[in-house]
């Protein structure tokens, strides 16, 4: 029996004591998805060596060691530099800068692969074979166009989200561009907004259990001290559709009679001087007491062709979508999460209560599950979706959400009309980061110019005036084309200050920043790589002096 005993309650593996904290965000589902994924850093593309700019590459390795140390499945560093002192690196001197740093990236987890190429990114992209071993590219600014754009129009053709990143003195930027349609399952809401109670539409089980109750008014102090909230919540729905024509509390005022009256059903001449149980179904009432509605999000979800034309080649996300529609079709009603809050009641209350809500979700999943099956078979596919994404997918079904990708924002005429919306709507608000972000676009520009020069024979310099006006003055043109008002005179004023910033940086990096925006760069990369939790849209600008980040490019807003 012992060792029975011990077996059942054995400790945990090496694998989970190394993974315990990322473990308790992402759980097993994203750590598997974290290690099967490869991570391509492109850290730099040769353009560099003869501009003049300043130490580069920092934020990009930042944000690789930060996906290392939790166990991505492995990595690629594409970077033809070699180190210099600027970069820190008296033993590697003169030495590969994508070999060096993948050695010591590779000492700091030895579960995680990694590789490194010392050649422009552009020679391997002649291999069709390359780009598509990868789940997300990282890209260190600044770019060329002629690398720039091809890596992420390449990207974009395959799906593969891209992560692009500036950092520059005491700024930094990065954009995500993520593929058409990115759909998202956990997305980890307020775990409030998941409690599904169903107070409203009991199934039959749970009628039966709380009218089991009968009369609560003859209770000794104690049992009607601990009826758990549900059931008081459920009792006084009854006796209020007994007055109310059959109706439940339809509006806030019926809401704050029906509180009322469940706040006087509580006994306060017992010895606590009140009941905490009936404090909190009286706080549950507004939250609880409401009929379900479909978010437009979902409906969004259902009314897609995706979800709507189902395929062999069809993704599981949408084949399960699909189900869950069906499933909503004939129910009116979402698969139920199965979730119970914490609550005043005897613990074998509580087991009993929430054995009758898991029991529910139980045959919700295997009802959908059932059609998922169904709609494998018509469509002939022959790898069956595991039953753990048809759980997962039941249990997050009200708050499943389908990120609509967008390019990388770049300040090159043709412009985006949402974007350059969204830019010129951030430039005028007060404290705006956005003036970064587009002296940040001056600066791929210029960089972009010089590299050009110097394969032209008259090199030029980034400390050359009329290069950086020139760019200024295009980019302030193309934020007024075809627009009726001009930019104002403070959001000219904070492009000017802006681009005053990255010319006294010389363009090079602040370690520090960059370890900073790295982490947060890494942060994004693990919500594309788990699929979980809700990444950004679109562009986050950092300003390191006045310690502040905003998203200036999203949604169009």
């Amino acid at each position: 029996m012992a060792s029975s005993f011990l077996g059942a309650h054995a400790g945990p593996t090496s694998k989970e004591r190394k993974y315990d904290r990322q473990l308790r965000l992402w759980a097993a589902t994203g750590q598997q998805a974290l290690e099967d994924a490869r991570v391509l850093l492109v850290n730099s593309d040769g353009a560099l060596g003869s501009s003049g700019v300043g130490v580069t590459g920092v934020a990009g390795v930042e944000a690789l060691k930060n996906l290392v140390l939790p166990g991505v499945g492995g990595f690629t560093i594409v970077d033809p530099e070699t180190v210099t002192e600027a970069d820190l690196g008296e033993v590697s001197l003169g030495k590969s800068r994508a070999d060096e740093t993948c050695r010591l990236l590779r000492e700091l987890n030895p579960d995680v692969q990694g590789y490194s190429y010392s050649k422009p990114i552009s020679s391997l992209l002649k291999d069709d074979d390359f780009l598509p071993r990868y789940n997300l590219v990282v890209i260190s600014g600044p770019t060329k166009r002629s690398t720039l754009d091809p890596l992420i129009q390449k990207c974009q053709g395959l799906d593969i989200p891209v992560l692009y990143t500036h950092s520059v003195g005491f700024t930094a930027s990065f954009s995500l561009q993520l593929p058409k349609e990115f759909p998202i399952v956990e997305t980890h809401p307020d775990p409030e907004s998941t409690q599904d109670l169903r107070l409203l539409n009991p199934w039959p089980e749970l009628a039966a259990a709380a009218k089991a109750l009968g009369d609560i008014s003859i209770l000794d102090d104690h049992q009607h001290g601990h009826i758990p909230y549900i059931f008081i919540l459920l009792h006084f729905l009854e006796h209020w559709k007994q007055t109310h024509g059959g109706n439940p509390p339809a509006n806030y005022k019926e809401k704050t009679e029906f509180r009322a009256l469940v706040r006087s059903g509580a006994r306060t001449d017992n010895a606590e001087g009140g009941e905490e149980n009936f404090d909190e179904a009286a706080a549950a009432v507004v939250k609880t007491i409401s009929p379900f509605s479909l978010r437009s999000s979902i409906r969004e979800i259902f009314e897609m062709e995706q979800c709507q034309r189902l395929t062999a080649r069809s993704a599981d996300f949408w084949v399960i979508a699909a189900a869950i529609h069906a499933f909503y079709t004939r129910h009116d009603l979402l698969p139920l999460p199965g979730s119970l809050p914490d609550m005043k009641a005897q613990s074998a209350d509580y087991v009993a209560l929430q054995n009758l809500y898991k029991d529910k979700a139980r045959k919700d999943v295997e009802e959908v599950t059932a059609t998922v099956r169904q709609l494998e078979a018509q469509l002939g596919r022959t790898r069956p979706i595991l039953d753990r994404e048809v759980e997962v997918f039941c249990k997050n079904a009200a708050h499943i959400k389908v990120v609509r990708g967008r390019e990388i924002p770049q300040l090159n005429w043709p412009v985006d009309k949402g974007t350059l919306k969204a830019l010129r709507s951030s430039l005028d608000m007060p404290d705006s980061t956005a003036s970064f972000f587009v002296a940040h676009q001056i600066l791929d520009a210029v960089v972009n110019d010089i590299q050009e020069s110097w394969q032209g024979g008259h090199a030029q310099s980034i400390d050359d005036d009329a290069l950086w006006a020139s760019h200024e003055q295009r980019v302030l043109e193309t934020l007024v084309r075809d627009e009726e008002t001009p930019l104002s005179e403070e959001a000219v004023a904070g492009i000017k200050n802006a681009i005053q910033e990255v010319r006294r940086a010389q363009g090079g990096e602040l370690h520090n920043i960059s370890s900073l925006v790295g982490g947060l760069v890494a942060q994004e990369a693990l919500k594309v790589l788990t699929r979980q939790y809700v990444p950004l849209d679109n562009t986050c600008v950092y300003d390191g002096a006045k310690g502040g980040a905003r998203c200036c490019v999203c949604d169009g807003h």
